[in-house]
């Protein structure tokens, strides 16, 4: 799996990048975001990728950060009838944290004007992320994160990692639980979890 790359900047159309690594362009499809969200051409630039591998086909999908890609992973993984063209739809009609908020609020109306959505598409999504995957409380967690005490904050982080790594949210939080109190920092509380899961 290609999980980043970096590279100069070739060339920078809508929806679309091609990133010079070391004498290879790669073409990564990428959402419609503002000019110069991924920088300007002729730079350095570091993009975390999706690589999506197909019967037919294999695509390299950017994005600018973290929680653009987890959104996307959650959606291609976990909504049935949304794969990386409507993921990518997503991303581009609407903030990821706009999203999970319309999604916490179970507002559909809101979700159905991405284009080529539609109501019942954001339906679906609301109730396939919300309730069957359980996203909802950790989407809930992560917008009240100033209130939050930072281990509370760094076990929420790990939450949804794991949420997006495609374990159900009972089984994250069991894992979080059992984590040792002097493991503070997300990544290290991820890795824990993970070794837990695997048992």
């Amino acid at each position: 799996m290609i999980t980043f790359l970096e590279g100069i900047l070739e060339e920078s159309w809508p929806g679309r990048l091609v990133v010079n690594v070391s004498g290879v362009g790669y073409e990564i499809t990428v959402p419609v975001f503002g000019d110069e969200q991924f920088g300007q051409s002729g730079e350095k630039i570091r993009i975390l990728t999706h690589h999506h591998i197909r019967e037919q086909e294999q695509t390299l999908y950017g994005f600018p950060d973290d929680e653009a890609r987890d959104l996307f992973r959650l959606l291609i993984l976990h909504v049935s009838g949304i794969g990386p063209k409507m993921a990518m739809a997503v991303l581009s009609g609407m903030a990821a944290s706009d999203f999970k908020e319309s999604v916490v609020k179970g507002d559909a109306t809101t979700l159905a004007k991405i284009r080529g959505l539609g109501k019942k598409t954001a339906e679906r999504i609301i109730l396939e992320l919300g309730d069957k995957v359980g996203v909802k409380d950790a989407w809930r967690a992560q917008s009240a994160r100033a209130t939050l005490a930072p281990e509370a904050a760094a076990k929420n982080d790990a939450l949804l990692a794991l949420i997006s790594l495609g374990y159900k949210q009972t089984d994250a939080q069991k894992a979080i639980s059992q984590i040792p109190t002097d493991i503070l920092k997300p990544d290290e509380m991820l890795r824990v979890a993970l070794r837990l899961l695997q048992r």
